[in-house]
């Protein structure tokens, strides 16, 4: 490879690097072309691209990066495979759903949106971290979900909308009888009251008929005896 080979090579290796937030580190070392051939088929699937580089070129262009790899740096050494993704646990399921059958991949390390993780012992921790998108995924059905039950419910009971007014319906109506019984007795209040004083209007009226008659029949009487 000349210079300008491998200063492209480290160019390209470089812009991948950035373009990427989620880079593991492997070890594919031993492995024949058909377990190879399967690893990289089960990456394909599980939306994991697999590069082999050398170890001298990806150094350079991981110094070359604008990112920080730390103690990264230290595991270039053997074979090294570099594992990208846009979803976190993706590589990391990826190997330990291989390794049911093989010994590889080996995990030397990862760097995941700027946090990094070291040696193997870190594959059932990486397997199980979630990426942004699936934590806002889960935070967005959780709000969705209150929606969902309420259209699901309206869907399932055609009639429950419609009987839900028709309860308020006879809530206001009885609210109505209520109300209408109560000013009921406002309104016949002076109906009796102007009963209660008729019968006094009429003896006033006829108390002095009782008087003038009495007053007739002394004068009859006195006229007799004369």
């Amino acid at each position: 490879m000349t210079r300008e080979e491998k200063s492209k090579a480290i160019t390209e290796i470089t812009e991948v690097l950035s373009q990427n937030e989620i880079i593991y580190l492997t070890d594919i070392s031993g492995l024949n072309s058909i377990e190879t051939s399967n690893l990289r088929r089960l990456c394909f699937k599980s939306g994991v691209k697999l590069e082999v580089m050398k170890n001298t070129l990806l150094e350079q262009a991981m110094t070359a990066s604008d990112k920080d790899f730390g103690d990264l740096l230290e595991t270039l050494k053997g074979n090294t495979s570099v594992m990208l993704s846009d979803v976190g646990n993706a590589p990391a399921k990826v190997i330990k759903d291989f390794r049911k059958k093989s010994e590889r991949p080996i995990l030397k390390g990862a760097i995941i949106e700027s946090d990094i993780y070291l040696g193997d012992e870190q594959l059932e921790l990486l397997s199980s971290i979630k990426s942004k998108e699936e934590i806002i995924g889960e935070i967005v059905l959780l709000l969705q979900s209150p929606v969902r039950n309420v259209i699901s419910a309206l869907k399932s009971s055609s009639n429950k909308l419609s009987g839900i007014i028709q309860t308020l319906s006879n809530r206001e109506e009885k609210s109505t009888d209520k109300e209408a019984s109560v000013e009921a007795p406002t309104v016949e209040a002076p109906t009796e009251d102007a009963s209660t004083e008729a019968p006094t209007e009429e003896a006033s009226v006829e108390a002095p008929t009782e008087e003038a008659s009495t007053e007739d029949d002394s004068e009859e009487t006195n006229k007799e005896e004369n």
